[in-house]
């Protein structure tokens, strides 16, 4: 499980469904005694996403049916409210433990311990690469357009560029299961190692599709690394040495860590 916590919190999505029934008496009892979701109702709401539903329990959090689905053999956690009008994907965590908790703990396979990778077999033939690319210094960033602290991060790694001339920032564009859209989104960019187009994606705009089968078989090949090595997460950094450093930090502080400070 990661020391530092990723909350990677999705744009809602409006779906079609009956509003939810409430008791006459009003809210009192068990959640469950007003508030239902099967799972062939479940698939319904999420037909759009391309994921098959596996199971549907209460979460932790009132409010929220926790749904374990699957995508290309891969199983994650989502989240509907009880209204059955949004989706969100992350993780709940105790305020007590400061740890995730999940109506599914027992069913998910449990993430690789890995704090290190070995950077000679990283793909980075497939990374874009920012800043200075024959840099003494170099850093290698999971990330995806679509998710919202990866924007965020975007932004630091072009200061980054800007601070820190000897610096090659390695992109691994590496789009999780549940941003659907970010596929060919890197497909694009890795197709053309275009910056400009980097940019564009990272901010939300629009951009080309892909056009080569090569740039699939390219995010497929980040995507198998990463999954390999106990990278689920975004955005995750490797430093030179190999060791993985979950989320993103401000350019002066990701300057000083390579700098050893």
């Amino acid at each position: 499980m990661f020391k530092e916590l990723i909350f990677t919190l999705a744009v809602s999505l409006i779906v079609a469904s009956p509003s939810f029934a409430m008791a006459k008496d009003g809210c009192g009892g068990a959640c469950n005694v007003c508030h239902t979701l099967t799972e062939k109702e479940a698939a319904g709401l999420l037909k759009n996403i391309g994921v098959t539903v596996k199971s549907v329990k209460e979460a932790p959090s009132k409010g929220l049916f926790e749904l374990l689905v699957e995508k290309d053999n891969k199983q994650g956690i989502i989240f509907i409210d009880y209204g059955k009008k949004h989706l969100m994907q992350g993780m709940i965590v105790s305020l007590d433990t400061l740890q995730p908790v999940s109506a599914h703990s027992q069913d998910l396979p449990q993430p690789k311990q890995v704090t290190s990778v070995d950077v000679s077999k990283i793909p980075v033939d497939k990374a874009v690469i920012m800043g200075n690319p024959k840099g003494s210094k170099k850093i290698y960033v999971f990330t995806d357009p679509d998710c919202p602290y990866c924007k965020k991060g975007h932004l630091e790694l072009k200061k980054l560029a800007a601070i820190a001339p000897d610096v090659a920032i390695h992109v691994m564009l590496y789009p999780l299961p549940m941003h659907p859209g970010a596929y060919d989104k890197c497909r694009t960019v890795l197709e053309t190692k275009s910056l400009e187009l980097m940019d564009k994606a990272f901010d939300g705009k629009d951009i080309p599709k892909p056009t080569k089968d090569s740039s699939k078989a390219a995010i497929e090949e980040i995507i198998k690394f990463a999954n390999a090595n106990g990278i689920s997460g975004t955005p995750t950094m490797v430093m030179p040495d190999g060791r993985i450093e979950v989320g993103m930090r401000d350019a002066e502080t990701m300057k000083k860590m390579l700098e050893g400070k």
